[in-house]
Formats: C-alpha cells, sequence, structure tokens
C-alpha cells in the first residue's frame, strides 16, 4: 500500500506531524515501536513552563494538539514569572501521565486519513537521491511521497546506570538497531548525545512536613486558545520544593568514579541546561545546595504513576545502590522507597546543520526530520518542530512554498533557525534569553502572531478565523476607547495619585503605573474579557519597546527576503575570509539574513557576498 506520508515516531514530533498531514487531508501512516506509548512522557509529567509554555501555545495556535490535550489532563496550572514582564511569563502545566498519552492515544487513532501500524522501521526506500518510502525490520517495503522521522531516543540507545549498559530504549523498549547506520551510509553526519531521568518515589514513603508546598495557581489558565477549559483552582494537584544538602553531596563525591558520565562509558554529550545531579555537583562545587521539584505523576488510582512523585533535579546515572543512599540522605525522604531508578540514555542524531528550514533535510529529498534526533531536548521542542514539519510535507506534496517561520514570529522559528544556522553538539534546550525579539514573542499574542499561519495551512477553521479576526477587532476597538475614558482624580485618588483628571490610555502609559494597579481600575473599562484587556493593556504600556522591536524586524525582514541560490558557488566570491567561506559552505544558508548569524561570518563578509550577489544574480530576477 503507498501512502502520501509516513511518520516514523509517536512520540509528540510524530503526533503533531501525523495529526497535521492527516487533518490536512493527506493519506498518512504513523509507524511506532509500541502504540501503547504514543504520546509517552518518559522524563518529567509537565507540559510548558520557562520559554516552553509560549512554544505550546504557538503550536496551539497554529493548529496542534499538544496544549489542547494538556488542558484537558492537567492536575495543576501555573503561570511562571508572573510576577515579572509580559515577555518571559510562561504557562506551565502538571499533566497526569496516565491520561495525557491515552487522550493522544484517542485523538490519533480516531482521525480519518491516518493510520497507525506497530512496527520498528530500520532503512528508507531512496532513488536517485529521493526518498520513496521506508523498509520495516522484516524487510517489508512501505511506498510513499513524504517520510518524516521523528525517532526520539531511540536510535542505537543505551540505558545506562553505573556500569551497567543496556541496549534498550526508554522503559525498556526495543530501540532501532540499523536506521542511524544506514543514515550514515547515505551522507548523514551522527551526533552521538545522552540525557537522563530521575528516580521515582512512592508519595507514600516520604515526609511532606519537611518540605515546602508548591500549590497551582488561583487564577484559571489554559493553553488553548479555542476551548476555554474550567477547573476548581482549589482541587490542583500540590508540587514540592526540597533541596539536597552536605550529606548528598558527600555521597555523590565519594562515588564519582562509579556513575556512567564519570566512570568513563558515556559517549554522547549530555544537556547543558538540564545537567545530571552529580554534574551539578562537580561543576558548581561552590553551592551549598540544590533546588529539587517533587512533582505528581498521575491521579489515577489504577494507574502504574499513582502515588509515584518524580524527583525533579536529581537525574543520575549511578548505580542502584548508590542511588537509595543519595535518596535517603535527603531532608524527608529517609524512608522512601524508590519505585524507578534513574538512568542516563545515549541515542544517535543527526547534525541539524544538514537540514533546511523548512525541516526537510539537504541531504536526502522528500526526508523531513522532527525532535530529538535533530538534537533537541524537551516535549514542546519536539512538538513544535513536528507540526512545522508535517505542515511543510503537506507543502511539498501540494508544490507550495514552505512555512518558515522568522525569529520574529515565534519561539518555534528561533528554535528552528538555531538548529540549522548555529547546529549543536548537545541537546538543544529552548531558552527565553535565545529569542531577541521576546517582547513581541509573548504567551498571550500567540495567536494573533501565528494563527493566520495556520489557517493557510489548513489546520485552522473559518469559525476559528472568525473569532481571531473579532478579537482583533475588539482589541482595536479597546484601545481607542481608553484615550477617551476619563479618570477624575477624586474618582482614584486611593488606587494612584494623580494631579487632575487623565485619560485611561495615558494613566495606563505611565511608568510608575504597574499591571496591577490599573487591574484595580477595571470597573471603567467596557470590555469584560481578560484577554482582550490584557492585550489591549499589554500593547499600550509597551508601544514604545514594541516599535522599536518592530523596527528592528522590518530591518531582519529585507535580510531575510535577500535569497541565497543554494548552488552558489562560495570558491568563486573574492576576499571572503577562509573561515566564512567554509562555513558558508557547509551550512548554505538561504537567506541574508541567516548568513549573518553564523558564527564566523562577520559582517565584512556578508558586505562582500551581498555585493557577490547583486553583480552575478541581478541580471537573472
Amino acid at each position: 500500500m503507498k501512502y502520501e506520508v509516513i511518520v516514523v515516531g509517536g512520540g509528540h514530533a510524530g503526533i503533531e506531524a501525523a495529526h497535521a498531514t492527516a487533518k490536512i487531508g493527506h493519506k498518512t501512516l504513523l509507524i511506532t515501536g509500541n502504540i501503547s506509548n504514543i504520546g509517552d512522557m518518559p522524563c518529567n509529567p509537565s507540559i510548558g513552563g520557562t520559554s516552553k509554555g509560549i512554544i505550546v501555545r504557538e503550536i496551539d495556535a497554529l493548529g496542534g494538539l499538544m496544549g489542547k490535550v494538556a488542558d484537558e489532563t492537567q492536575i495543576q496550572m501555573k503561570m511562571l514569572n508572573g510576577s515579572k514582564g509580559p515577555a518571559v511569563r510562561c504557562l506551565r502545566a502538571q499533566a497526569d501521565k496516565e491520561t495525557y498519552p491515552k487522550r493522544m492515544q484517542e485523538i490519533l487513532l480516531s482521525l480519518p486519513n491516518l493510520t497507525v501500524m506497530e512496527r520498528m522501521v530500520e532503512d528508507l526506500i531512496v532513488v536517485d537521491g529521493k526518498v520513496k518510502g521506508v523498509i520495516l525490520d522484516d524487510n517489508e517495503h512501505i511506498e510513499s511521497r513524504i517520510v518524516i522521522l521523528t525517532t526520539g531516543t531511540y536510535l542505537k540507545s543505551q540505558i545506562l546506570r553505573g556500569f551497567n549498559k543496556k541496549e534498550e530504549g526508554p522503559h525498556g523498549e526495543k530501540r532501532s538497531n540499523h536506521l542511524s547506520d544506514n543514515l550514515k551510509r547515505y551522507g548523514f553526519k551522527l551526533l552521538r548525545l545522552k540525557t537522563g531521568t530521575p528516580p521515582r518515589i512512592d508519595a507514600t514513603s516520604i515526609d511532606y512536613s519537611k518540605m515546602k508546598k508548591e500549590p497551582g495557581d488561583k487564577s484559571v489558565w489554559s493553553f488553548s486558545f479555542d476551548e476555554k477549559r474550567t477547573y476548581d483552582p482549589e482541587k490542583q494537584e500540590c508540587c514540592y520544593l526540597i533541596y539536597t544538602n552536605d550529606k548528598t553531596h558527600k555521597i555523590i563525591k565519594d562515588n564519582l568514579k562509579l556513575s556512567s558520565m564519570y566512570g568513563g562509558i558515556v559517549e554522547g554529550i549530555g544537556p547543558r541546561y538540564c545537567p545530571s545531579i552529580e554534574d551539578k555537583i562537580v561543576r558548581f562545587s561552590d553551592k551549598e545546595k540544590h533546588i529539587l521539584f517533587l512533582e505528581p505523576q498521575s491521579i489515577v488510582p489504577t494507574s502504574k504513576y499513582y502515588n509515584s512523585l518524580y524527583l525533579q533535579g536529581f537525574s543520575t546515572s549511578m548505580p542502584e545502590n548508590i542511588q537509595e543512599e543519595m535518596v535517603h540522605s535527603l531532608e524527608g525522604f529517609e524512608n522512601a522507597k524508590i519505585l524507578e531508578y534513574a538512568y542516563a540514555i545515549e541515542y544517535d542524531a543527526i547534525d541539524p546543520l544538514q537540514i533546511k528550514a523548512s525541516l526537510e533535510s539537504k541531504i536526502l529529498e522528500n526526508l523531513f526530520t522532527a525532535g530529538q534526533i535533530n538534537g533537541t531536548s524537551g516535549y514542546e521542542e519536539a512538538a513544535g518542530q513536528g507540526l512545522i514539519a508535517g505542515i511543510n510535507a503537506s507543502k511539498k506534496l501540494k508544490h507550495q512554498s514552505p512555512l518558515i517561520l522568522k525569529r520574529s514570529d515565534a519561539y518555534i522559528g528561533v528554535l528552528i533557525d538555531d538548529l540549522v544556522t548555529k547546529g549543536t553538539i548537545e541537546p538543544y534546550r529552548m531558552l527565553t534569553s535565545r529569542a531577541e525579539y521576546r517582547l513581541i514573542l509573548r504567551h498571550d499574542n500567540a495567536d494573533l502572531r501565528l494563527r493566520n499561519y495556520g489557517y493557510e495551512a489548513g489546520l485552522i477553521s473559518e469559525s476559528q478565523k472568525t473569532r481571531l479576526n473579532d478579537k482583533i477587532e475588539r482589541i482595536n476597538k479597546l484601545k481607542s476607547s481608553l484615550k477617551n475614558i476619563k479618570l477624575k482624580k477624586e474618582e482614584i485618588s486611593d488606587v494612584i495619585d494623580v494631579t487632575s483628571t487623565i485619560t485611561f490610555y495615558d494613566l495606563i502609559k505611565r511608568s510608575d503605573v504597574s499591571i496591577e494597579t490599573i487591574d484595580s481600575l477595571k470597573t471603567y473599562i467596557p470590555e469584560k474579557d481578560e484577554d482582550i484587556i490584557y492585550e489591549a493593556i499589554i500593547d499600550i504600556k509597551y508601544s514604545g519597546y514594541i516599535d522599536k522591536t518592530i523596527k528592528d524586524v522590518e530591518r531582519m525582514v529585507k535580510l531575510e527576503e535577500k535569497k541565497i541560490p543554494y548552488d552558489i558557488d562560495y570558491k568563486k566570491i573574492k576576499n571572503l575570509a577562509s573561515e566564512a567561506r567554509q562555513k558558508l559552505e557547509n551550512i548554505r544558508p538561504e537567506t541574508i539574513a541567516q548568513a549573518s548569524r553564523i558564527s564566523g561570518v562577520n559582517p565584512a563578509d556578508i558586505s562582500i557576498l551581498v555585493i557577490y550577489l547583486k553583480k552575478e544574480y541581478s541580471k537573472d530576477e
């Protein structure tokens, strides 16, 4: 049987890719090693968080699944950085590890145009540099016009605890033994990466009185722009904060040589921004303690995750007996029972410099890749890539130009641009600081930024588009009306000190007036929708900064519009620095803007390149 799209892997990237192509209308096959693991959360039981929460909102704005399912299955919601500026606010959900994947499976298995198969892919069908399908582990050939690889951490994966190595994927699942070798045979450069996970603790075996409670917010939040879910904030599950101590640190230091990492058996490079606890102890030896975060995994009594806590921040590759000592050294964990021991996992990935901004491979045509195979870490980063890969697979089938999100469009755009322009040698993690335009890439305005792209792709309906247009109209109407609402001194003197009557618009713009102060005066605002009010207030209050950012974006967009032919011969460009020439030949940037972001390519090199393009290619335009 022949398909239009085959998606390999049922993790967060594979889910979004398969959902996108099937929903758009393409005959799609999702191949996964274990159907019951579709949507599995092998690491932390949460969706969102710093910068990642904005990615989830962007996925929802484009028509993806992650935000909606996180809303449906959350057991706690919290807005991070709520006391800080709007550019860094991010939503995090504690997701139920039992119901989240089950809901994803229900959605996918009921999708028209989507077939789900439980098998293992070990090779590709390649003809004249073009992918024509996949080859299964029993040598069965399945044809398709597009293949999207979302293999997660399963490529030649190894589970590591101390000096013990097991050739398996997460949860002891079967790994892919030959696919990465075959990719190398086709010309891909491979990376060997490592990540890890902490122990899971029996929730009934610890003393909570020695820990700090971290409850959910009193406000009701949601990732989705379409389905405003309601829940009782008082009935959310609680997380807890604890710290390591001198005893913990001594156990780790005394047994460093027994860990996989420091014992010399680790080949892969781990994530810099999510290190193991032993790595923290070594790298930050001046710190007396490190914060740990206890997360509930499920509230379903029949679930294997029920009464199981995820010990965030305590990832380790120590042997099991040393893990017992480490856990019992923590205050309140003296009698703790470990339900699942921590481990490190090594796996193969491809060098992301070998993929285009569309997420199509530069090596093989019709092959797209998304998620951890591209060198990233995190559910959210994977899902964002999977969605873009799915959208662009559809666009390629329709002979349309790909959707390339700019750095000024979305965190997903920053993520992909960083991968294809700068590459990575360690699992890449999205950080707020990576986004230079973060004031306009906020949690609150993801729909305003991206929903039209989702509509054009075929993932956003007419009714969703109509609601977006209505929202924009109401925001603009409110901003105008606030210029005419006059607040008298005597009416607001108990809230803010003003010398005379002032318009609400001018009050918002004052630097000494906080968002909280404005909230206390909302009775004077004719609009009652909280989202619309917040959007209007942010636009007004930060208008100067936003206008400056938009001007910076406009300058960059002009450079983004200056395309570089893929077959350009950089050897013919005189006076290019040797490092710049080497980097440009290797990465083959698609635009002048992308070229300017390559490490080792200086402004002088960009000027020389621009002049050369004008001279050699303007005559062809």
